[in-house]
């Protein structure tokens, strides 16, 4: 998932962004899978696929897109997540490989990358009434697979039936098997859908479960080669090459009959994570690559001089504090909020983000259609600070604040130790990669506070998936916390449950905004600020490119200008 924390992956023995499982439907994936297959927090190891494309060296990372001349040329990206990541649509967070994953296969449903409003793809048409328990689907007639093959009724069935397997711990199976009985076989181009209640934001979570052939992924090894890169779907473009380290190629698939027809006949996905070479690849009279994703603020003026389109999409992305509250005094819901109201935001958006970002006034962000401010609002006041410490009976606090080394995370951490040095704490700022943070949490060491990021938005909107990819009973994030057996979480929990099966939309949000007030109180792991993410293109070259508030692109609506 980009470098938004966590991320899922499929559990080794008896997740990242995979992402902890919502709590209500599955136990959280091992984060030890997550190292491994994130994209951002993977380890660099050499990766082999069986696409035969692979066993050569990585290709050309210089083929540019011909001046926005269309016909053959080969449209070039730069993203600037890894791409080490699992491209098993049914694990991965990997921000490289989702975007990736959303060119090469299709949901039954897809959702718009903005809006999310759902639109039929490998279906022929969205259920008429989401309010029912059965939803049936007629799949696209003359769909067909990448090697030729044609989409059948069985092939949504062995997806599903993975997802929903008690056996598999998915990062898909947290977004579904609250929610979702069974997928039926009807007839070979017919499926149903077998709801456990009515469930109208499940048509939109739909576009997570990615179909996959059956004839491919059935094959013993085949669920480890999808980890590795190997991409086999219906989509509108085929993957022909993928290098870990470097690239991963795409192709217009001419067979391909759906409604996001491709508009390049090639494509060139590069990784490149470090900034300054990243916004090179886009930059000047040698630029060859036509979009780049992940543009620090500090080049926006500089790319906006020389022609590009630069916009930011504002969402989920946060930076957010996650307490040990095994950890005394954190444990005390004083301190924890104490040390919340000695961060002066408004200096953080300003220095290090550069204006692009609003301080957190809930744990949604406030272009969520369930936003409302919380109850509690952490604005800077470092005088109720210092009384939340004295009634905590708190002195003499020396706090080791252990952060990812997200580059712009690193921007923020001197505005937060300037608030606590001024509350009195003594700040120790930790720094570290990414993978050796969450190695510690995952060897259950000891840790005071972590500073991170995170952004469930590359899942969707659904304020109920947003809040149990963060909190639950056997969410990962609350086993780092150690706070889930505490007796305000325990209700916590329970209101949560509720609130998934309440099938009254109104009521719903209502219920949702009222344990995020508890969420906002309780300040366990929480937001300190919302930022945009940035993405530049050539407008000379592409057009009706969409700018997206989470990691990655999407340019299944762009064309040559």
């Amino acid at each position: 998932m980009s470098d938004s924390i966590p991320r899922s992956a499929t559990r080794k023995a008896p997740e990242a962004p995979g992402a902890p499982a919502p709590a209500s439907v599955a136990s959280a994936p091992d984060r030890r899978s997550v190292l491994r297959y994130s994209a951002a927090l993977g380890a660099a190891a050499a990766v082999t696929t069986t696409l035969s494309a692979c066993s050569s060296g990585p290709e050309s990372t210089n083929e540019s897109g011909g001046g926005g001349q269309g016909g053959d040329s080969t449209l070039t990206a730069v993203i600037g997540y890894g791409n080490d990541g699992s491209w098993d649509p049914t694990q991965t967070a990997s921000a490289f490989a989702m975007a990736g994953n959303e060119h090469i296969y299709e949901g039954l449903l897809g959702t718009d990358p903005i809006t999310r409003e759902p639109y039929a793809a490998l279906a022929t048409e969205v259920p008429d009434d989401l309010k029912a328990t059965t939803w049936q689907f007629a799949l696209r007639p003359g769909a067909k697979w990448h090697d030729g093959k044609p989409v059948t009724a069985d092939d949504v069935v062995f997806v599903f039936d993975r997802i929903l397997d008690p056996k598999t711990q998915t990062l898909a199976k947290g977004f579904f098997a609250s929610w979702l009985k069974e997928v039926r076989k009807v007839d070979a181009t017919n499926v149903e859908l077998i709801l456990k209640f009515p469930f109208p934001d499940g048509a939109a979570r739909l576009s997570l479960a990615k179909i996959m052939p059956k004839h491919v992924f059935s094959k013993p090894g085949a669920w480890e080669d999808a980890t590795k890169g190997k991409a086999v779907g219906s989509g509108p473009y085929r993957q022909t090459a993928h290098h870990p380290k470097s690239n991963t190629t795409f192709e217009a698939f001419d067979d391909y009959n759906g409604p996001r027809k491709a508009a390049f006949k090639k494509m060139n996905w590069l990784t490149i994570v470090d900034a300054a070479p990243r916004v090179a690849k886009i930059s000047g009279s040698s630029a060859d690559a036509e979009i780049a994703d992940n543009i620090p603020y500090a080049n926006i003026g500089q790319l906006k001089k020389s022609g590009m389109t630069v916009e930011g999409g504002a969402g989920m992305n946060n930076l957010f504090l996650l307490f040990n509250t095994a950890h005394k005094p954190f444990d005390d819901v004083r301190v924890r909020q104490a040390l919340h109201y000695a961060i002066d935001r408004d200096k953080m958006i300003e220095a290090a983000l550069k204006g692009h970002g609003k301080a957190a006034t809930s744990f949604l962000n406030e272009a969520n259609p369930s936003y409302r401010p919380a109850k509690t609002v952490y604005a800077y006041d470092l005088a109720k600070a210092r009384k939340l410490l004295k009634e905590a009976g708190v002195g003499d606090l020396k706090v080791n604040l252990m952060a990812v080394n997200v580059s712009w995370i690193v921007d923020c951490l001197p505005t937060i130790q300037d608030g606590w040095e001024k509350l009195g704490v003594e700040v120790t700022l930790d720094p570290q990669e990414t993978t050796a943070v969450f190695t510690k949490l995952d060897q259950k060491k000891d840790f005071q506070i972590v500073a991170a990021a995170s952004n469930p938005n590359q899942f969707g909107l659904d304020a109920d998936l947003i809040m149990h990819y963060n909190y639950g009973p056997e969410n990962l994030w609350m086993g780092y916390a150690r706070w889930a057996g505490n007796a305000t979480a325990k209700k916590l929990f329970k209101d949560m449950a509720q609130a998934t099966r309440e099938p009254e939309a109104g009521r719903k949000k209502a219920m949702i905004q009222e344990y995020i007030d508890v969420i906002a109180e309780q300040a366990v792991l929480y937001p300190v600020v919302h930022n945009e993410l940035m993405t530049a293109w050539d407008p000379k070259k592409i057009t009706a490119v969409k700018a997206q508030p989470y990691p990655g692109i999407n340019l299944l609506q762009a064309k040559w200008a």
